[in-house]
């Protein structure tokens, strides 16, 4: 029998306290989705602080010889019989603050009900347990150091809460600048304390007191037909007068005010000042309607529910076990699971990452949470395994039907958004924008093995002829997605929409609810022949006339992939710069046949455009070029190199943004595309130096990582002052050039037939071709005004039926809405 002393002393040097910047993984297994309230809890290693789930527990230790392991379990606490007792737990409050982490805000804790935890020492590999109060018999100094690193990991945040949880706050307002100076009328209105209407259509809720002259006038109207009939904004638009405050709010602690100058909600710090003007004690008003925060909340939790996107009220039958895993929604994450669940429904990727999941695992580094491979394997087995797809226990005053527990994959979440401007905050995203950051990461990380990119990639042609000399080039681009535009004058129902029209404005007059809505019906050809149409080019830079001139733009397929994605372009600018979805149904198919739409390359009849720069230098002034920094700035602002961008300013003549974005996609394969624009009798610009500060070992090992050798990583941090972010944009800008180095100078012990096949063919990514008939197996709908709100789900068909994935339920789809989708994914038919 293992001495307890013994075991302890033998494990002491390895046991650490955690210290600031320690990330402690104490509500998530590295390798799965095991938490403390699975069966078997959670191990936290006491010199990593990783998780690990009973099965990969021994392999951690097997790996890396750490024994000593702090056991984590966790049990929900019985619910008292007697509901209705007033000695129970209070109920969870509701949210009055949007906001996230916040006091008052939303709750994104999981802990739903009270727990029962369970904690205890564990000792491998005989997984001796030692209770705390176990140790109390060893010496005073062993007693105090395990002591102080199990409190120390027991009060730490965990690493996952606090990337995911970073308190967001809302409702944060700045002080308006007419706060100080704000023009009130005088002779104005005495307001009295309650009953109070709208002074043109009578409306007694949301009401809003103008500021400055005392109107008192409606809200504006909401898309759902609710709120108010626009008065208060036609006033301002009318007078000018920017501030109004939502009567019914006002409380002694202020009140809800709206700067229509500043298009926004504002502070008034002299609220109670200008409220006296009109008679109003702000100490003695009470709240009698809801903030403007509270409607907010209100409507964002409406999004989330069930019955707003259910199909046609229909009661849709939950599915479980594998491949129907829901996804928690780990705040405002609907685009991430519906993008996911779409990507490993597909072979290729289920192959990669599934299937090869234990050699990952094995492979992975000594921080498996910050690898990138290790956690897309993990999340597709979630997703695959039916492991964690089960009916979520039944909770008190809670409607849990459908709903499944599935998983939360709080690490993928945080290790793709990394760095990211956008992914890596909690605010709603463009689901198209994430599948192709998606897309970038997983080129990023598979240089040395297969990529399933492959599946997606294809050729798009792209045709320019010249209107004056009839010359063309033919340039093709690498696409991983089809975008298509929405012409809305191919309606197929104007008729009818100018009748809804007209019925809506005149609603509008009447203060009456708007009719029902009217979409406009799109054909899905339509759209096609918009993407296929020739598009005018009015600052085309002719290479055969060494001028300017106009040419006709026209794209085709190079090749079809495997799998075809297709956006449909909702989304879209006003006039006045808004972003608006347009409300539109689109007739796409199940099948789908583009073969009218191969390009076929320079035909008999056509002669090419030469290839000629314009002359910017002259022979007997060699200066450098003079460049349109505007239009350089532009381009690298898109994250092409700097010296590309100037070399696409430079060969289409500072002919425009479009002229050189088209030269960018056209070159982005040349060996030589980030090299330094050099001209004869112009010198080169310096080279980077090579000295200074070793480059970081975590970077260089981030880099190798990604499948890169260490001499390539070392060139990479060099060539960019040891940047991580620019030595990775770098290395991928000059593949060509390191895969031929390599090619030269073979690493010892590694063969020639292993090094070609871990290396990109020089020519470019690699992209398969085939017949261009497709069948529709999924799409991505949003729900909401902008990309930046609303809610994402996805239809997948699957053993011949059609799955609905809303986070958390997996449901039988009954009428998938295949007319309102945003991105589509279609399948080749095999011939």
């Amino acid at each position: 029998m293992v001495d307890v002393k013994d075991a302890l002393l033998s494990v002491l040097p390895t046991i650490r306290v955690p210290r600031a910047g320690d990330r402690v993984h104490k509500d998530e297994c590295a390798f799965s989705f095991h938490t403390p309230e699975s069966d078997g809890g959670l191990y936290i290693c006491m010199n990593t602080f990783l998780g690990f789930g009973r099965p990969y527990v021994e392999k951690h230790y097997s790996k890396t010889g750490q024994r000593a392991f702090l056991h984590m379990k966790r049990t929900p606490k019985p619910k008292s019989e007697d509901s209705s007792s007033n000695t129970g737990d209070p109920p969870r409050k509701k949210p009055t603050r949007l906001a996230i982490g916040m006091e008052g805000g939303f709750d994104m804790s999981d802990e739903q009900c009270e727990y029962e935890e369970e904690v205890t020492l564990v000792i491998l590999p005989e997984f001796l347990e030692i209770q705390r109060d176990g140790l109390s018999g060893l010496p005073e100094m062993v007693r105090d150091r395990v002591s102080s690193a199990i409190d120390a990991i027991l009060a730490a945040d965990s690493a996952s809460r606090k990337q995911e949880v970073q308190a967001w706050d809302g409702e944060v307002r700045q002080v308006s600048k007419h706060a100080f100076n704000l023009q009130q009328l005088e002779g104005a209105p005495r307001i009295p304390p309650c009953g109070w209407k709208c002074s043109v259509c009578d409306l007694r809720e949301n009401l809003w007191l103008n500021l400055t002259d005392g109107a008192i006038l409606c809200g504006r109207r909401y898309f759902d037909g609710s709120g108010g009939n626009n008065h208060a904004v036609q006033h301002y638009r009318e007078t000018g007068y920017p501030l109004a405050v939502k009567l019914g709010t006002i409380t002694p602690d202020g009140g809800d005010v709206y700067s229509y100058d500043e298009d926004d909600m504002v502070l008034d710090p002299n609220l109670s000042e200008h409220l006296t003007h009109f008679g109003i004690d702000m100490m003695k008003m009470q709240k009698t309607d809801k903030t403007m925060t509270e409607l907010e909340i209100d409507m964002n939790q409406r999004i989330g529910e069930w019955e707003l996107i259910q199909e046609s009220g229909v009661q849709l039958q939950p599915l479980y076990g594998q491949g129907f895993t829901g996804i928690r929604n780990l705040g405002n994450s609907c685009y991430l699971n519906s993008t996911m669940q779409v990507v490993f429904s597909i072979p290729t990727f289920q192959r990669k990452y599934v299937e090869q999941m234990e050699q990952i695992f094995h492979r992975a580094p000594s921080d498996p949470t910050q690898d990138f491979s290790t956690q897309v394997a993990k999340l597709g087995h979630g997703l695959l395994s039916g492991e964690y797809s089960k009916p979520a226990l039944e909770k008190e005053g809670e409607e849990q039907k459908g709903l499944q527990d599935g998983i939360a994959p709080r690490m993928f979440k945080a290790l793709i958004g990394k760095g990211h401007p956008e992914f890596s905050t909690n605010r709603q995203q463009d689901a198209q924008e994430f599948f192709l950051h998606f897309i970038n990461m997983v080129e990023r990380n598979c240089r040395s093995s297969s990529n399933p990119n492959e599946v997606f990639r294809f050729l798009v042609e792209e045709k320019i002829k010249c209107q004056v000399s009839q010359k063309v080039k033919y340039t093709q681009r690498v696409e991983y997605i089809l975008q298509l535009p929405v012409p809305m004058e191919a309606a197929q129902n104007k008729e009818e929409l100018a009748a809804y029209e007209q019925a809506r404005q005149q609603a509008e007059q009447d203060h009456r609810p708007p009719p029902e809505l009217v979409r406009a019906r799109i054909p899905f050809l339509s759209c096609l022949e918009a993407f296929a149409a020739p598009e005018q080019l009015d600052e085309f830079w002719s290479a055969a006339l060494q001028a300017k001139s106009t040419a006709l733009k026209t794209s085709r397929f190079a090749s079809f992939p495997d799998y075809l994605v297709i956006q449909i372009k909702k989304f879209t600018f006003g006039l006045d710069w808004v972003p608006k979805k347009l409300d539109v149904s689109i007739d796409v198919p199940e099948e789908l046949d583009l073969s009218q739409f191969r390009g076929g390359g320079l035909q008999g009849d056509e002669e090419e455009l030469p290839d000629v720069a314009p002359p910017l230098v002259t022979p007997d002034e060699p200066k450098a070029p003079m460049l349109d920094e505007s239009v350089v700035t532009q381009l690298v602002e898109m994250g092409f190199p700097v010296e590309a961008c100037r070399k696409a300013v430079y060969y289409t003549g500072n002919s425009g943004a479009e002229a050189a974005m088209t030269w960018v996609m056209s070159h982005m394969d040349d060996p030589d595309f980030a090299h330094p624009l050099v001209l004869s009798g112009v010198s080169a610009p310096p080279s980077v130096p090579t000295g200074g500060d070793p480059p970081s070992e975590e970077h260089i090992a981030t880099i190798i990582s990604m499948g890169f050798s260490q001499e390539q990583a070392v060139k990479a941090l060099r060539s960019t002052n040891n940047s991580l972010e620019r030595a990775v944009d770098w290395i991928f800008s000059h593949i060509d050039d390191l895969d031929a180095e390599a090619a030269m100078d073979l690493s010892e012990g590694r063969s020639a037939a292993e090094s070609v096949s871990e290396s990109l063919p020089a020519a470019g990514p690699r992209v398969k071709d085939g017949n261009g008939r497709y069948e529709l197996f999924a799409f991505i709908s949003h729900m909401g005004t902008s990309t930046m709100c609303g809610h994402y789900v996805c239809h997948i068909k699957k053993d011949g039926r059609w799955v609905i994935y809303n986070d958390q339920k997996v449901c039988a789809s009954e009428k998938p809405p295949k007319d309102l989708g945003y991105i589509y994914f279609y399948q080749r038919v095999k011939s």
